[in-house]
């Protein structure tokens, strides 16, 4: 796990690097005629705002910049040469400067908003294209990290440091804005009895948006089921997803769907394989369909934002039926926000694996902004695995607190959760975490 930890590393530290230096390739040479800052400096302009003079001179490396360019173009693709000749040292080791201006921006960002997931490193990483089909190409990635102490009211203390979450992301826009793409990797193998590339691609799918409010969808993708089921991993309130999200919803399959969004309303619906993480071609079909309705929808905002909705997921895997049904309330206003979500299942195909056990379980989750840094949440969970057999809900009691420090991109998380279950130990447990988006 270390391993495949710091080999991301490297991989997003390489993309990274990527976008500073080149869109192109730049092989270095000693025997190269050119030097070495000519090719960062000229393949570093972004093609939407490349200067209309730049000169570079083979004698003192200087530039001309037209005036009309902006500053912090100015100080990123001159502070090579300009601090190399006032330190009378080579361009070629000036390169610290540029990478610290960068370093500079990353540091004055100002992100806000939690709702989204916004990376770090978005306008470093996103390229644009003049020529081809492809409009932009942005790489980025995801880390999420936990160290977390389990402590039973019998028996032995556990502690553990988790990697909950690498991945490497390429999402893309074709010409004309109608069409995208996304690829998603991972590379944390944490599934024993799959091979490696079964679950290494993630999201695969791509989308065309050529019909108002209405986008198509066709690949790799995590249904909709539930809401919390089918939430970004960025955007979640608390380290861990509720009970009946992760047992009964977060995975991902092939298929065809269809998603609107209005003022008033919104649905998903889709037709999927039943199978999951490409371990078989197409054991059974899978039929997936949400709504949700937005009262206040019209009201710009000033009554706060109602959602409530409802949905089904009905299918069949190697002769095994099953069929989960959900509903959904949430209500923000200003600083305060709440949801509420139950699912009743007879038989699930989500994130436990294939299962015909009669299950169901609810979640409650209230949320305050103290400052737009700091937020603080309370969850109560239930889950009961197999209604057919008597005291075996598990319950779950969190107390939790997210610091942002860049929005979503950069943010510490604590939670404590006292889990009561009717037929194991109770526990607390005590988790301490973080994500960062590059």
């Amino acid at each position: 796990m270390k391993k495949i930890f710091f080999v991301s590393i490297l991989i997003t530290i390489f993309l990274s690097g990527s976008t500073v230096f080149a869109q192109d390739e730049i092989k270095l040479q000693l025997s190269d005629t050119s030097d070495f800052v000519d090719k960062v400096l000229q393949n570093s302009l972004d093609e939407d705002s490349r200067l209309d003079c730049v000169a570079i001179s083979e004698s003192d490396k200087s530039i001309a910049i037209n005036e009309s360019a902006s500053l912090s173009d100015k100080v990123f693709r001159s502070s090579i040469t300009e601090n190399a000749q006032l330190n009378n040292t080579n361009p070629k080791f000036s390169l610290f400067t540029a990478l610290s201006e960068t370093a500079k921006n990353v540091y004055n960002l100002e992100i806000e908003r939690t709702d989204v997931a916004t990376p770090l490193l978005k306008d470093q990483l996103t390229f644009h294209f003049e020529k081809g089909v492809l409009d932009n190409l942005h790489i980025w990635s995801a880390y999420q990290m936990n160290f977390s102490t389990t402590i039973p009211e019998r028996g032995d203390t556990d502690s553990k440091f988790d990697v909950g979450l690498i991945n490497i992301l390429i999402d893309g826009q074709f010409k004309g804005g109608k069409e995208n793409f996304r690829i998603m990797l991972d590379p944390t193998h944490r599934h024993s009895h799959l091979p490696f590339m079964e679950p290494f691609f993630q999201d695969l799918y791509i989308e065309s948006h050529r019909l108002a409010h209405t986008s198509v969808l066709v690949g790799n993708s995590r249904p909709g089921v539930g809401i919390e089921g089918a939430q970004s991993p960025y955007t979640l309130a608390f380290i861990n997803r509720s009970q009946i999200s992760r047992n009964l919803a977060n995975i991902r399959k092939f298929g065809v769907r269809v998603r609107g969004d209005y003022s008033l309303m919104d649905y998903d619906v889709g037709v999927y394989s039943s199978s999951t993480n490409f371990t078989s071609f197409f054991p059974g079909h899978e039929f997936d369909a949400w709504m949700n309705v937005k009262p206040l929808g019209k009201t710009d905002g000033r009554f706060g934002k109602l959602v409530a909705g409802g949905g089904i997921s009905s299918g069949d895997k190697h002769d095994t039926s099953y069929m989960v049904s959900s509903a959904y309330a949430g209500y923000d206003y200003k600083k305060f926000w709440t949801k509420f979500e139950y699912a009743h299942a007879n038989g699930s195909n989500g994130g436990s694996g294939l299962s015909d056990k009669r299950s169901e379980g609810l979640f409650v989750t209230v949320g305050y902004h103290l400052t737009k840094k700091l937020e603080l949440l309370a969850r109560y969970d239930e889950f009961d695995p197999d209604r057919t057999i008597n005291n075996n809900k598990m319950r779950e009691y969190t107390l939790g607190t997210n610091y942002y420090l860049k929005g979503q991109a950069l943010k510490l998380i604590f939670n404590y959760i006292y889990c009561q279950n009717d037929s194991k130990t109770d526990s607390h447990r005590l988790l301490v975490g973080t994500q960062i988006l590059l």
